[in-house]
């Protein structure tokens, strides 16, 4: 197999990539929803993290969840949110379907807001 998963995150109130934000990584089981917990990194200083989630013969098909700890870096930022923040931990939950294929997940946040779309 060849397929990765990647991610990178975007820091859209400073218009750059966040660097240093908490990411984890789990896999879900069908009928229960039982999560279990892959991986978890951080970004480095581009915003992405420094090697595949997954890769080869780690990543199959089946439902994940990537949990972005958007309020965590924020606040290490010094930027200004109500308690509880708006945004905590971000999660995106996607399906993996193609163990050769590349998944990248990136997240474009705020502490209001967020955006992902499957990149390239």
């Amino acid at each position: 197999m060849t397929g990765r998963l990647t991610t990178h995150v975007l820091d859209t109130v400073h218009g750059r990539p966040a660097a240093d934000m908490v990411i984890e990584l789990w896999r879900l089981s069908s009928p229960g929803e039982e999560r279990t917990l892959v991986v978890t990194t951080r970004t480095g200083p581009d915003g992405r993290t420094s090697n595949p989630l997954l890769a080869g013969d780690d990543l199959h098909p089946g439902v994940y969840e990537l949990v972005f700890d958007v309020a965590a870096y924020f606040a290490a930022l010094g930027v200004s949110t109500p308690s509880p923040p708006f945004l905590d931990r971000v999660p995106i939950r996607f399906g993996i379907a193609d163990a050769d294929a590349h998944y990248h997940v990136p997240l474009l946040a705020s502490p209001w807001s967020y955006s992902t779309y499957r990149g390239s």
